[in-house]
């Protein structure tokens, strides 16, 4: 592309990113009604209440809260952080030579040691 001629676009070059958006908008605009017109609506009072960390919200706001809410959060973040450094290692499988593939391994399989200790302390189980 010459840089020097960029203001001489023309509408053409950006067709496909027009068509694009448009048929991104028909779909997203679509779905929405369909849900709206496929699914009941019959709100009741039970529906209509907020609903956040297992107890009713409207309530005392100093009750206090189990803390294997925060276990599970913390132990989503931390195996979700861990499994994100999974995507680069994967977009470079084919160029990293056996130190990088042998070192991934290593690392899945201290997650799932990690996954293994917290099953057996039953830390993922709910009463």
């Amino acid at each position: 592309m010459d840089f020097a001629n960029i203001n001489n676009v023309g509408i053409v070059e950006y067709l496909p990113v027009i068509l694009f958006i448009i048929i991104a908008l028909v779909l997203i605009i679509g779905i929405i009604i369909v849900s709206y017109v496929i699914t009941p609506q019959k709100p009741t009072y039970n529906k209509n209440l907020p609903y956040e960390c297992g107890f009713d919200s409207l309530s005392d706001a100093r009750q206090q809260i189990d803390v294997r809410f925060y276990l599970i959060a913390v132990l989503f973040i931390i195996f979700d952080l861990e499994i994100i450094f999974m995507y680069p290692w994967a977009v470079s499988l084919y160029s990293i030579d056996d130190y990088g593939f042998f070192s991934m391994i290593l690392f899945s399989l201290m997650l799932l040691i990690g996954f293994i200790y917290e099953w057996r302390k039953e830390a993922l189980q709910w009463d």
